[in-house]
């Protein structure tokens, strides 16, 4: 018989991993047992300092009370009706959530893969329905380095080879420019461009922040050249930049908004696509669903998720914490940090190799009690949730520091 998880060591629950689970993830070897706030636990008692936040599906930091009641009063009322009915809590929940992004309408959806593909069918439907698109033509222009999800749709137009090399064939309809290139995005719209699919911030590919005046530069290319503007803020949403939006930084309103992660406060995966009532107006029933999209559940904690933000509080914090980051890190620059890119409470951080891969630099750093994940060699990804204190922020870059020295 299985021994009970509680029973068993961090090691033997990883061995115990290798046989059974696709080799999917090559995580940090921590099993995590329990965390509340900033820190979570492992199943030996260690504490560690989450510098991960869920890739920023916890910005309100583990169990945030008020998401936990949340959860709580709605299990105990109801938790899935399906969209062939109605529930009680789906209307606010599109209501509060329209009204903090300034948009229209709400498609509700579970991940934020499932969120970038009903975005991709409504700008084709929006593209043949209201543009003139002539049918099975219609382009979406895409950059280079992005990352929007996994399924097959979207590593067809990744160019992460890791992630699409055994996986084709790959679906067609998407042109590839290089991100923060303004003329190179304008020499791929054309008549059939239903629309320009960006991250306002590329996350995966090491927190790549673009020029300033670029997103205004394609909300202005957009509406010129009569396409959509998508902006995946599946990451740089919901507070992580020191703003609601990542957008908002150019104060750009694009046509149609992807968000996730933080959507479902680390407790239930809560995605959607917000947009104006002409894109978002072209679906009829029967042309696009999901079985648990809007449940009362998700629609309960995304709800309480938009109340945090309404406040204003969060925005605040990461703002403000933002700049103890980048002092933190601007003075570990030269003794093995060669660059960072930072925005709110966000950063990608580029060790010099000499000092170790970015595996490496996390695995010292998790030694240290402080969680952190790398990408693309030698970058590791700063994202703490937004809930950190300005002592615990200073903490972690000290074991930074440390493990550099």
């Amino acid at each position: 018989m299985t021994a009970p998880a509680q029973t068993r060591s961090s090691a033997d629950l990883i061995r115990a991993e290798e046989p059974v689970l696709a080799h999917n993830y090559h995580p940090l070897p921590v099993v995590v047992s329990h965390a509340e706030g900033t820190w979570v636990e492992d199943v030996e008692g260690r504490r560690y300092l989450d510098l991960l936040a869920g890739y920023s599906a916890l910005n309100f930091g583990h169990r945030h009370p008020a998401l936990i009641e949340a959860a709580h009063a709605q299990l105990d009322r109801l938790t899935l009706t399906s969209r062939a009915f109605h529930n009680d809590r789906l209307a606010e929940f599109a209501e509060r959530l329209a009204a903090l992004t300034g948009q229209d309408m709400v498609l509700p959806m579970n991940t934020g893969a499932e969120a970038v593909e009903s975005g991709i069918k409504v700008a084709r439907k929006w593209a043949y329905d209201v543009k003139g698109v002539p049918a099975d033509r219609a382009t979406i222009v895409v950059a280079a380095d992005n990352f929007h999800g996994r399924t097959t749709t979207i590593v067809s137009f990744s160019t992460d080879e890791t992630a699409r090399q055994g996986f084709g064939p790959f679906t067609p309809g998407f042109r590839v420019v290089p991100y923060n290139d303004l003329p190179a995005l304008e020499a791929a719209i054309d008549e059939t461009t239903a629309a320009v699919l960006l991250e306002p911030i590329q996350g995966e590919a090491g927190v790549l922040i673009p020029d300033q005046g670029y997103l205004a530069g394609v909300r202005e290319l957009t509406s010129r050249k009569g396409c959509l503007f998508i902006a995946d803020e599946i990451q740089s949403g919901l507070g992580r930049t020191g703003r609601t939006l990542a957008v908002e930084h150019e104060s750009v309103v694009p046509d149609v908004l992807l968000l996730g992660k933080a959507l479902g406060g680390g407790i239930v995966p809560v995605s959607a696509v917000v947009g104006s009532r002409e894109v978002l107006g072209v679906l009829r029933p029967g042309e696009h669903g999901s079985t648990f999209g809007g449940n009362p559940l998700a629609a309960a904690v995304g709800t309480a998720v938009v109340e945090l933000l309404e406040t204003g509080e969060f925005q605040r914090r990461a703002a403000e914490l933002g700049v103890v980051l980048r002092g933190g890190l601007s003075a570990l620059l030269g003794k093995g940090v060669v660059g960072f890119r930072a925005r709110g409470l966000w950063a990608g951080v580029d060790i010099d190799p000499a000092f170790g891969t970015g595996r490496e630099i996390s695995e010292r750093l998790m030694r240290e009690g402080v969680l952190v994940k790398d990408t693309h060699g030698s970058t590791i990804r700063i994202a703490p949730p937004l809930t950190i204190t300005p002592q615990e922020l200073t903490g972690a870059l000290g074991a930074l520091e440390k493990v550099l020295g």
